[in-house]
């Protein structure tokens, strides 16, 4: 009973961490021919900056020049958020991500999906596409009751114009981006995207399709051609260090966890060693006990093969025992960890017990069977069994066996010790981020978002009014201390990047660095207890698109404007005009962690939402004292007394932005220490 309680929690650990690890590493992804899926970057290496999004024109160019390596190439935008109006008059939140026309041709192959046109990739003049649009299966069920007749018409969203649906998915098909990039895995309405042919606007994450036969190697000699002929005729980009960089799909959609989960399978392995240490030094004992036994069934004439047989049978059917309960145990582990495991590990949901799980646990309990047998056999192959009968009528104990059995033990004591250590040091990384400042106070801070403002009909003017008016309501509810808005909230995903430079860059354009871009509200700053450095923050009359003032963090102002005070300052930055324009420093902020808590993240350019467009911040927070809780219906009433169709929606304090970001950690730390109490 106890080695088959043993071999049970070994398998059923190791085969529920394997399972994972098969989900997110391992299996290929839904897609047509998915090992020649490739994500393509574009990375600005002397200015350690990553993952830069693709522009129109860029996309085409790495099209058109690839040709002999890629068989196409498409592009997909950040998922945006729309509001649309239900049957009965209520506003629904729909994700929507715009896709160049070949992007389900690229992934799923489908049939009567629109084709790209040919002057899709062609000349800046060409007209703009049509705004099409197909549903996923799953919205179109939820929303039309999959009624076909919605085909050839016009989507909804309230206020805004809706795509012409034209087609609907197969039932689960699904996105998979890294989570870092916030693009949805089932957006809900994928549009046909109308951006302009340029090279400023980057907007666009490219994937890509290897032609047969077409090594890693190869196609990114021949990106590598065409980002040296970009780096030819852009100054900046040579300067920059401009590179494409060709990655499978696969291995850039786990590459944040891989690490993670590589310490979770190897801690598993760990655990399924000491499982097999265990199990052999009870079959040492169990051998002990029945030397007497096996002595006398010799004298009767049984042979050595007689004897391994029944072991052998014994063997197998308590491995056969333990690796059921195990694969028993395993299944609830694993539908535990899909309910409450990470937001933000690709595929964890996919999880499941297939056949390449059930052969890891059958080669699992085979090793089980090879260990329970073989010490047993080298014994018996080496005693004279009737000496047994007199070591045991002396009492002799179990002096031939145990060396072996010492040695037994020591291996388990020091996988053990290997195991305890990984857990002291995840242990540790988890207690360094939970001391990681993040650069703003989340205690007694509530975050919602509120969307529907940003709607075509209303004008700048009405969109300012209505944000002001929802400050003054939500300022009015008793236990609010102050509010504001931002676009994105630090840790919540969406940042986007900025251009900026000094007045070196106007002779010398390479000078031109990337930050972080926030828009905020009046009072952000306050609100979210973010200390200023220097200077000052917005006031209302700042936020207007005339006043071209601007806020840094402490990272920013220190390279831009070394050993000097920022304040005062100008620098130049792109963001409502084709070309750049200069902006004053108006005050200095401490660095928030905006993107991650383990990583500092790029420098922070601050700017008031009516600076570029009113109605842009969608994100909220409140100061607030109390429970964040008791404020939700407090907080929905507040706005839906300023506009109705207004849709209030992700109402959570902010202290759980903080917990999800740790959730990485925390999980991995939980079952490694879930693995080293077991060991014990």
């Amino acid at each position: 009973m106890l080695a088959a309680t043993t071999i049970a929690l070994g398998v059923g650990a190791s085969t529920a961490v394997f399972t994972v690890a098969n989900a997110v590493l391992l299996r290929p992804l839904p897609y047509k021919d998915p090992n020649r899926i490739v994500i393509a970057s574009m990375d600005l290496r002397k200015r350690d900056v990553r993952n830069v999004r693709f522009s129109f024109a860029n996309l085409a160019d790495l099209r058109d020049q690839t040709k002999s390596t890629f068989e196409d190439f498409a592009g997909v935008e950040t998922t945006q958020r729309a509001i649309v109006q239900t049957e009965n008059g209520t506003p629904e939140q729909i994700s929507v991500a715009g896709v160049t026309p070949n992007f389900f041709r690229l992934l799923a192959d489908q049939d009567g999906l629109p084709q790209p046109p040919r002057s899709l990739w062609t000349a800046p003049q060409t007209p703009p596409l049509p705004y099409i649009g197909i549903l996923s299966y799953e919205y179109f069920v939820r929303r039309y009751g999959g009624n076909p007749a919605i085909l050839g018409h016009p989507a909804f969203p309230l206020g805004q114009p809706g795509p012409i649906i034209v087609g609907v998915l197969a039932p689960g098909f699904k996105l998979y981006f890294p989570p870092e990039d916030g693009i949805d895995a089932t957006p809900d309405v994928w549009a046909a995207t109308r951006s302009r042919y340029d090279r400023d606007g980057e907007s666009i994450y490219v994937v890509g399709k290897l032609r047969h036969g077409v090594p890693l190697e190869e196609a990114q000699a021949s990106a590598d051609v065409v980002a040296a002929r970009i780096r030819e005729v852009c100054p900046f980009c040579a300067t920059a260090g401009f590179s494409l960089r060709i990655q499978l799909i696969r291995q850039q959609l786990a590459a944040a966890v891989r690490p993670a989960i590589l310490a979770l399978l190897g801690s598993g392995i760990f655990l399924l060693l000491i499982a097999y240490a265990n199990v052999t030094n009870l079959a040492l004992v169990s051998l002990y006990v029945r030397e007497r036994e096996l002595a006398v069934r010799t004298a009767l004439g049984a042979t050595c093969w007689r004897l391994l047989r029944s072991l052998i049978v014994e063997a197998v059917l308590l491995a056969g025992t333990g690796a059921v309960a195990g694969l028993m145990l395993a299944a609830i582990a694993i539908r535990s960890l899909r309910t409450f495991g990470p937001a933000d590990i690709p595929r964890l949901d996919t999880a499941r017990i297939d056949f390449h799980v059930l052969g890891f646990a059958a080669l699992a309990a085979f090793i089980v069977v090879i260990v329970v047998v073989l010490a047993p056999a080298w014994r018996i192959s080496r005693s004279e069994l009737m000496d047994s009968l007199h070591r045991a009528s002396q009492h002799a104990g179990l002096s031939r066996s145990s060396s072996l059995r010492k040695s037994v033990v020591v291996l388990e004591i020091a996988l053990a010790f290997v195991l305890l250590i990984g857990s002291g040091l995840m242990f540790r990384s988890f207690l360094v981020l939970q001391r990681i400042d993040p650069g703003f106070d989340s205690h007694g801070l509530l975050t919602f978002q509120v969307l529907g403002i940003n709607r075509d009909q209303n004008s700048p003017e009405k969109r300012a009014a209505i944000i002001q008016e929802i400050r003054q309501q939500l300022q009015a509810i008793p236990g609010v201390q102050s509010v504001t808005a931002c676009n994105p909230f630090p840790l919540a995903g969406g940042v986007g990047p900025i251009r900026w430079g000094t007045d070196e860059a106007l002779s010398d354009a390479s000078k031109y660095q990337e930050a972080d871009q926030e828009e905020v509200l009046p009072g952000y700053f306050e609100t979210m207890h973010i200390p200023v450095l220097e200077g000052r923050t917005f006031t209302d009359a700042d936020n207007v698109p005339g006043r071209k003032l601007l806020i840094v963090d402490e990272f920013l102002a220190k390279k831009a404007f070394p050993g000097q005070s920022a304040v005062g300052k100008r620098i130049l930055v792109h963001i409502r005009t084709p070309d750049v324009e200069w902006v004053q420093v108006i005050g200095v902020v401490q660095h928030v962690r905006a993107t991650s808590l383990a990583e500092p993240g790029r420098e922070q350019i601050y700017i008031t939402g009516g600076f570029e467009e009113a109605g842009i911040v969608d994100s909220w927070a409140a100061r607030i004292t109390g429970q964040p809780v008791q404020y939700e219906q407090a907080v929905r009433a507040a706005v839906k007394g300023v506009d109705s169709t207004l849709l209030v929606t992700g109402i959570l304090p902010a202290d759980a932005l903080i917990d999800e970001a740790q959730t990485t950690t925390r999980f991995t730390l939980l079952l490694i220490g879930s693995f080293g109490m077991i060991a014990e």
